[in-house]
Formats: structure tokens, C-alpha cells, sequence
């Protein structure tokens, strides 16, 4: 397990490289936190290091986004924090996403951990004192 302190907003585009060298190149990574924590905040900042050239907003109301890239395969940023139930998993396709060979982001996970690949990542966020942000990846 890696931890990674987030101090402040300034320093987001050096921990989530930290989080890019602690996947080692997985795919699935799974995103813990309460609301508020930043879960969407560095989900953003990893997509854009990774080199999104799409808006990336929230995919809380659409469940899914679909984020390209210029030469390589899109990145996938899911929010299942909608989602009540587990069948309602297999209706969006997840399956497809989890098995498939791009960068899946996921928030609201506990649904789907049964389902996640050997191998995913699990990303904890934590907040600390005065805003700062604890990562955990393991």
C-alpha cells in the first residue's frame, strides 16, 4: 500500500503522477471516499494527465463518460453513486468496461466490487485536517 498526502489544490498534478506509478499500468481503479472528498476532483486531473482531449465534468447523472484521447484507447470515468442495485449494473454494460483494455475510473464502487478484475486498484480517500487529502492505493 502507497500513501499519498494532498496538502492542497496545488499539489493534485503531483500526487495523481504518484497514483499513475503506484498502478503500474492497471486498469481498473476503484475510488472510496465520502461525498466531497475528491474522488471526481483527481479522476479529472488523472484524465487530463493521461491526455483527455474531452471536457471532463462529473458522470453523476449519466452513470458513464467517455473521455478520448488523441492516438490511444478512451479512458472511462463511471459514477455509480445512482445505481441502487446490482442488476441495474448489467443494464449499463459494465461487464465491457471491466474487461476491457482502457483506463476505467469508478466511483461508488461498493456495488461492483464482486465484479472488479484480480488486479484492480483501490484508491481511499480520506480528508484531513484543514482540507487535506489522504490517498491510500492499494
Amino acid at each position: 500500500m502507497q500513501s499519498i498526502l494532498i496538502k492542497d489544490k496545488k499539489q493534485l498534478k503531483v500526487a495523481v503522477r504518484r497514483i499513475l506509478e503506484c498502478i503500474s499500468g492497471q486498469k481498473i481503479i476503484a475510488f472510496y471516499g465520502q461525498m466531497g472528498a475528491g474522488k471526481t476532483t483527481i479522476i479529472k486531473a488523472i484524465c487530463k494527465l493521461l491526455g483527455a482531449t474531452d471536457l471532463i465534468s462529473s458522470p453523476t447523472f449519466t452513470i458513464i463518460n467517455e473521455y478520448r484521447r488523441k492516438s490511444e484507447s478512451a479512458l472511462y470515468h463511471i459514477d455509480l453513486y445512482r445505481i441502487k442495485k446490482a442488476v441495474e449494473l448489467y443494464d449499463i454494460g459494465i461487464e465491457e468496461y471491466l474487461s476491457g483494455t482502457s483506463y476505467c475510473f469508478i466511483e461508488w464502487p461498493e456495488l461492483v466490487e464482486d465484479m472488479l478484475p484480480e488486479g484492480s486498484i483501490r484508491v481511499d480517500i480520506t480528508v484531513g485536517d484543514n482540507e487535506q487529502r489522504i490517498l491510500r492505493v492499494s
